[in-house]
């Protein structure tokens, strides 16, 4: 294995752990703070995070000259048709996606008070990811997604459902419709934001999500500066550590491991939502809620898998090198 790979796989892997203990601080920051308020500020300080990250990589790159004649509709056209290869509009539609989502999922935190708990059904949203995928954009699935659907729902019975229907919990049923969310998202943003920066689609996305997350803060009433001062370090590490540091740590690691071994990387999110609060929260889950994790992690990385197998195929078939 080269050492850039390597290099690649240690900040993917510090990158799951940034996100997977940032659950912890979301269950944190609910102690004084209002869901959309702790959005709001923590979006923000994302969103100027980025701001030093976009800097440096665009130090010592010089705007691309060209001679193109503005009235020359066919060379436009292959730089990008009109609002999609706009950052900011796609950056603004995501975004209004991002903040739905991310609003919900700290309202189902606030309620389900679990990190772990959280972390394993908010990531149900890679299983979801291609069965959105093929009902919205009429996209092939493998039938190995038809065997992490199964999976992953037995993991959600056993982990959520412990004495019939009764026990889902309104965090619990927020959770996942959440991840239903997170899946559309990753739908929108690949739909769209092929032809856009990546660094400024993110910028963005964060801005839009901070923006409407302060709109609303300011409607229910619920900016507090007070509470946010008590809570500082969780708003800090969901702020600047899950967005600006770890956004630049996937960055870089995706520069150098392959797509998919990098998705299964980052998948650890989950776990290490279950390592943290039981770290740093003292959380316990029963067996049964533990095996429904296991599941769950299980079905996830299933759900990944067949983006490898047409490249197995075709080196076996001897087409590529």
């Amino acid at each position: 294995m080269k050492s850039k790979e390597l290099g690649g796989m240690l900040c993917l892997l510090l990158t799951a752990l940034i996100w997977g203990f940032a659950f912890v601080s979301q269950v944190q920051g609910m102690d004084s703070m209002t869901p959309l308020f702790f959005n709001a500020v923590r979006f923000t300080l994302g969103a100027i995070s980025l701001l030093p990250v976009i800097a440096i990589t665009r130090r010592g790159r010089e705007p691309a000259k060209t001679d193109t004649d503005p009235a020359d509709t066919t060379a436009n056209d292959r730089k990008g048709a009109g609002w999609r290869s706009n950052p900011a509009i796609v950056g603004m539609i995501c975004g209004a996606f991002l903040f739905t989502a991310s609003t919900l999922q700290q309202y189902g935190i606030l309620y389900g008070r679990s990190a772990g708990r959280a972390g394993f059904i908010t990531a149900l949203y890679i299983v979801l990811v291609p069965i959105l995928a093929f009902v919205f954009l009429r996209r092939r699935i493998n039938a190995m997604v038809g065997v992490a659907v199964v999976i992953s729902v037995v993991g959600f019975y056993l982990l959520c459902i412990t004495d019939g229907f009764g026990s889902l919990t309104l965090a619990d049923l927020l959770l996942l419709f959440t991840a239903f969310l997170f899946a559309a998202h990753i739908l929108v943003i690949d739909e769209f934001g092929r032809a856009v920066d990546a660094l400024m689609l993110s910028l963005a996305q964060f801005a839009t999500t901070a923006v409407l997350s302060w709109i609303g803060s300011v409607i229910e009433g619920s900016v507090d500066w007070q509470g946010a001062a008590s809570a500082w370090i969780p708003i800090l590490y969901a702020g600047i550590g899950s967005v600006g540091v770890a956004y630049t740590l996937q960055a870089v690691g995706q520069q150098w491991v392959p797509p998919t071994r990098a998705s299964l990387i980052m998948s650890l999110e989950s776990f290490f939502s279950v390592v943290g609060g039981a770290l740093f929260l003292g959380e316990m889950m029963t067996p049964r809620g533990y095996l429904g994790c296991a599941l769950i992690f299980a079905g996830t990385l299933l759900a990944q898998a067949p983006a490898k197998l047409p490249n197995f195929r075709e080196r076996k078939a001897g087409k590529r090198p």
